[in-house]
């Protein structure tokens, strides 16, 4: 069994900064690729940014690139998310997941979730 508790949510202004953190315990998770993903309300949970197991290759919703940066430290069992230039659009409860099958770029592929954490954004 795998778990994983998000923090650092909460409420900013329109392009101020967030980091969000995701601490994972349960079993060792630096094999697998991690991912934050967010969900507003009335929408789908759509895809924020993925991280591989070795931290170096990144992926990223069009709608966060250039401000938002995800990465890993696999000695802590955590994963990252700063946001940058926050927008009134990015408020959403974000979520991290881990993938333990290999894939990574959508929903289905990640096997479990944390609880989420709100994020809103002020204009």
């Amino acid at each position: 069994q795998v778990q994983l508790v998000e923090s650092g949510g909460g409420l900013v202004q329109a392009g101020g900064s967030l980091r969000l953190s995701c601490v994972t315990s349960g079993r060792p998770l630096s094999s697998y690729a991690m991912g934050w993903f967010r969900q507003a309300p009335g929408k789908e949970r759509e895809l924020v940014a993925t991280i591989m197991w070795s931290g170096i290759s990144t992926h990223y919703g069009d709608s966060v690139k250039g401000r938002f940066t995800i990465s890993r430290d696999n000695a802590k069992n955590t994963v990252y998310l700063q946001m940058n230039s926050l927008k009134p659009e990015d408020t959403a409860v974000y979520y991290c997941a881990v993938s333990l099958r290999g894939g990574w770029g959508t929903t289905n592929d990640y096997d479990y979730w944390g609880q989420g954490t709100q994020v809103t954004v002020s204009s």
